[in-house]
Formats: structure tokens, sequence, C-alpha cells
């Protein structure tokens, strides 16, 4: 978190100097101290953070990759003269263990081109697809994957 502040301090200052870098450090230190002694924020917490931030980064660069590969995959589909499309609703339950992950596979489902998640309840998924093959095999995807894998993660 102090690193997070003093980076935010320095990209809102719009430079970098011994003078920026000083306020900086004091007044990301003050926001820090207050943040543990009065929000019940602890060193622990950003400790499990940073523990969970590689497997997030790789999630996130999942999703960009399939962001860009169902782009290529809607306009294959729409730009063929022989599509015909077979909208398509579909539940799939996927066992994830926190609120957390399933909004995030829902909003990653929804990011996704050809795919919106309608609903969400406990586990259970009401998806629309442009395409039936579009929503193929979303209850075993790299999606699923990389969140257990989130979801495994201690701090």
């Amino acid at each position: 978190m102090f690193l997070m502040l003093l980076v935010l301090w320095i990209i809102l200052n719009g430079r970098l100097n011994a003078e920026v870098l000083v306020i900086g450090v004091l007044l990301s230190g003050l926001i820090y101290l207050f943040a543990v002694r009065f929000m019940g924020y602890s060193f622990g917490f950003d400790r499990k953070l940073m523990k969970k931030l590689p497997a997030f980064a790789r999630y996130c660069f999942l999703l960009l990759f399939e962001i860009i590969k169902a782009n290529i995959d809607v306009m294959h589909l729409i730009l063929s003269p022989q599509y015909e499309p077979e909208p398509q609703l579909i539940t799939a339950h996927i066992p994830l263990n926190t609120a957390l992950g399933r909004v995030i596979l829902a909003n990653s489902i929804t990011l996704t081109p050809g795919t919106i998640t309608i609903q969400l309840k406990g586990d259970e998924y009401l998806i629309h697809c442009l395409d039936k093959e579009l929503g193929e095999g979303i209850e075993h995807s790299a999606f699923v994957a990389r969140l257990t894998e989130l979801e495994e993660t201690h701090g």
C-alpha cells in the first residue's frame, strides 16, 4: 500500500525530484500508518496480496489473450457469408470458493466478445452465447483454472 501511494503521488505530481520524493514518502507513510491504526490494515495483508500478485498477473494476461481471440472468432463468424447464428442460453455450474472469484469470472465472461453473463446465483451462471460453439467448455475453461489457482494461493 505504501508503494502504491508513493507511485500515485509521483504520477499526480507529473515530475520526480528530491522535493516531490521526500514529501511523497512522508505523506505515503502517514497515510499508511493511519490505515494501520484506524482502518485495521496490516503489513500481513500486503504480504498476502503480494503472494497473489503473480497469479493475478497471469489471469490478466489470460483475459487479454482470450478477449483478443474471441474478437477474432466473432469477426470471423459475422463476416462469414454462410454464417447462421445459433444464439444459445447455457447454464454452467462452476464451483469457485469465494464470491469475489465468482464475480470476476462472471465479468470475464461478459468482457469476452460473444458471451454475456446474464445471471449469477451461487455457483450457477446463466450465459448468453452469440453462437453455440462460443459457450462450449466454459466450466473447464482456463479462466476457471486460473481463478481456482488464485483462490488456493495462501498468504
